[in-house]
């Protein structure tokens, strides 16, 4: 019965536990050693993203040596967006029929060079993914790409941003399909198609999934291998080389994987594609990976000469060569592993695959690595941003074995401080920056000692946040009266972005926790601009009311510390399972006030 009158009574029942996590935050705030929001307004709060810190004992350097940092961005994908992407047609220009966007020979000649056209294609599900394909390979200054649309909502969106698209004929939907459905499958025997279109018109050919991206023109890595038929990326975790040469293929057990492969219009790669599309087209049931795997392994080996690293497959005169994994990257010898840094290499391109959460796991990896091209709205947010900087025990990092219970323990610690820090952003009305995460072991979707056997993951290591969190189930909007209002997130790399504005950058408040008593241990009368206000830990309502007023603070939109006020204005008591708000946290501050309270 009282089961039933708890679910009745689920609204009501939300707002009380946020109302509860709030009143613990007097309790739980000495998990953060700074709070820093930043706003919209000049004037106010800003935010600048700082390395996580370790406390009890802080971590010396050559201890932190041990640790790899996350995945830096190669210099030749740092270009600030500065480019236009191609040539916009101008509005007054009316569309070109359906027609004149047929794949042709000459459509394709307008865009080859050296012979190679570099193509991917997908539905509108997939446009920011490839705008910001697109936008890489332009800041590459590799311009020889073609885009396939799926249905003619893409088509007609790529077409008025200036990128040369072709129309498919597919019909297909314009959501999101999902991996491993029905209509995934059909996207797979899409790409076998286009392979045997164009092979036979005599380019060479390099395919790519659209939820990978290009940090480096692959065009010179390519002609090295002039004698190779196909050369393919691979799901490799350990690697075989420790430099940018192909992988050693007696040494590969992993599948080899479609989303990034060159083929040359030789007559056994030709014969090697229709094998291929035969297969899928008479069996809908086969994964389009699988069956190319089937075919290329029926025969492997042996090498074809001492040094090239090419071995002889399928009809044992295919000529193929797996791209090595350390630099034409996975989603994890990139995003987890990091092994183009280890081995001092500059990667080439990374394929968001070893990852959870759906495309929006894929978006947020790509957002941490900032690689993906988001519009100017996503980096200055209505409301500002809230970031803080996670306290974690070295015990907790570095201490004991690295075993399923300890990379709980150390998780849970760092959600319980996000927990925090999610509802503060929420009465706040802010955008959190979610740190960076520490795991001890890996994630993946199969038994596995914690971290793959000979691979190049460190323990600990920074996470992707789709390791611990369900992102897409975050960023997915629910009903408010059922789940409350939306919280939103950011990466936590957002704020070294370049696509950042400078109004936010400029614009920010430090928040910081002292010990009562110590020197500088109280509020600071310059919190407007790149300012600091300090509370001691554990202060009592009076004393926050004091260090408020002393601050001086300024309304200016909505520039006051909301969540100063709420610390000392809200009260929580438990008296026979009861929650008392005191304080109405909606109450309108008086303009007129000689104490100005600003919130939304």
């Amino acid at each position: 019965m009282a089961c039933e009158e708890v679910l009745h009574s689920r609204p009501l029942f939300l707002t009380i536990y946020t109302v509860i996590v709030i009143g613990i935050v007097f309790s739980s705030l000495y998990v953060f050693s700074a709070i820093r929001y930043p706003s919209t307004n000049p004037s106010a709060w800003s935010l600048s993203n700082e390395d996580v810190r370790l406390t009890e004992q802080t971590l010396n350097d050559s201890r932190l040596a041990t640790v790899h940092t996350v995945p830096s961005v190669p210099p030749e994908a740092r270009n600030v967006r500065t480019r236009p992407i191609l040539d916009v047609p101008p509005r007054s220009k009316e569309m070109p029929p359906l027609k004149a966007f047929r794949l042709t020979k000459e459509l394709i000649q307008k865009r080859v060079k050296d012979n190679i056209i570099i193509v991917t294609f997908g539905n509108y599900a997939f446009m920011d993914f490839i705008l910001t394909w697109v936008q890489q390979l332009n800041d590459l200054e590799v311009y020889n790409f073609l885009v396939g649309a799926m249905d003619t909502k893409l088509l007609e969106g790529l077409y008025w941003k200036g990128i040369p698209v072709f129309d498919m004929g597919s019909h297909m939907s314009t959501a999101d399909v999902g991996w491993g459905s029905p209509t995934f499958h059909k996207m797979g025997r899409e790409k076998v198609i286009l392979i045997n279109l164009i092979l036979p018109l005599g380019y060479e050919l390099l395919m790519c999934d659209t939820d990978m991206v290009w940090l480096k023109n692959p065009l010179p890595y390519l002609a090295r291998y002039p004698g190779a038929d196909v050369l393919t990326s691979s799901d490799q975790v350990v690697p075989t080389v420790v430099d940018d040469s192909l992988e050693i293929w007696q040494e590969v057990g992993a599948a080899y994987n479609i989303g990034i492969f060159h083929w040359r219009p030789t007559e056994t790669a030709k014969k090697l594609a229709k094998e291929w599309k035969e297969l899928l087209l008479a069996d809908d049931k086969i994964w389009d990976q699988n069956g190319f795997n089937d075919i290329v392994h029926r025969q492997l080996g042996p090498s074809v000469d001492e040094d090239s690293g090419l071995v002889y497959a399928y009809d044992g005169n295919l000529k193929l060569g797996i791209l090595p994994s350390s630099i034409f990257c996975s989603g994890h010898t990139y995003f987890v592993q990091a092994m183009y840094q280890q081995l001092r290499l500059e990667p080439y391109a990374v394929h968001t695959t070893f990852q959870y959460a759906g495309t929006e796991g894929k978006r947020h990896r790509l957002r941490e690595a900032m690689l993906f091209r988001d519009p100017p709205e996503y980096y200055n947010p209505s409301g500002g941003f809230l970031s803080f900087k996670p306290s974690i025990p070295k015990s907790l990092l570095l201490s004991g074995k690295h075993t399923i219970e300890s990379h709980f323990t150390l998780v849970n610690y760092q959600i319980k401080q996000i927990r925090t820090a999610l509802a503060i952003a929420s009465l706040l009305n802010r955008t959190l920056v979610v740190p960076p995460l520490w795991c001890r072991v890996d994630r993946l979707w199969f038994p596995h000692p914690g971290v793959l056997e000979g691979s190049m993951t460190r323990q600990p290591f920074l996470c992707p946040l789709d390791h611990v969190f369900e992102v897409n189930f975050m960023l997915k909007e629910l009903p408010n009266e059922e789940f409350g209002p939306r919280i939103d997130i950011r990466e936590y790399s957002i704020l070294d972005n370049p696509s950042l504005p400078s109004e936010v950058k400029k614009s920010w408040l430090d928040v910081q926790l002292c010990k009562e008593g110590a020197q500088d241990c109280f509020a600071s009368n310059n919190t407007t601009v790149g300012g600091v206000l300090k509370f001691p830990r554990h202060s009592n309502e009076e004393t926050d009311k004091e260090l408020v007023r002393k601050a001086h603070l300024e309304c200016g939109g909505r520039n006051f510390s909301y969540m100063m006020y709420l610390l000392w204005s809200m009260k929580i008591k438990f008296e026979s399972q009861e929650v008392i708000l005191v304080s109405n946290p909606n109450l309108k501050a008086n303009s007129g006030s000689q104490k100005k309270l600003c919130w939304k």
